[in-house]
């Protein structure tokens, strides 16, 4: 049976967020690896943006931040947090992924050294934490938090 174009776009999306994730929590990376977290980041984003909706964009937008997070980029991860943010707030998407939206924000704050901004978002994204329905979804959240550090 052959695959149709939306359903290539999301095996395309989904792998390139796994390849990804993959990266994130790969403790050694090469310059080349983070290069390449960067791409598909990037790669998963822009095929979501041809089939999903804004749950998507908004974790896609979470994820590209993270990873400039992870590399050093602290305007590449602000931008790309806001941008995950406003899909969640613009969409009514809250629990995990609101939560998560908050917290790239603050990381992305983190790295630019705007204590001020950082304490603001840390608090929200903790204060969205009590509203995940998930223990294990809010722990993993709250672990994420305690490697921010004001």
């Amino acid at each position: 049976m052959e695959q149709t174009i939306d359903q290539w776009h999301k095996k395309q999306a989904v792998d390139n967020f796994n390849a990804t994730r993959d990266l994130i929590d790969k403790p050694d990376r090469s310059p080349e690896e983070n290069l390449q977290m960067i791409h598909t980041a990037h790669a998963s984003r822009y095929h979501w943006g041809q089939i999903g909706g804004p749950l998507e964009f908004a974790r896609g937008e979470w994820q590209i931040s993270r990873v400039y997070s992870l590399v050093g980029l602290a305007e590449g991860a602000l931008y790309h947090g806001e941008h995950s943010l406003r899909y969640c707030l613009d969409n009514g998407i809250g629990d995990f992924d609101l939560a998560f939206a908050y917290e790239a924000v603050a990381r992305a704050y983190m790295l630019k050294g705007d204590i001020a901004q950082l304490a603001e978002y840390l608090d929200k994204a903790q204060m969205a934490a009590k509203d995940i329905a998930k223990e294990g979804d809010r722990d993993y959240l709250l672990s994420e938090l305690a490697t921010l550090s004001i």
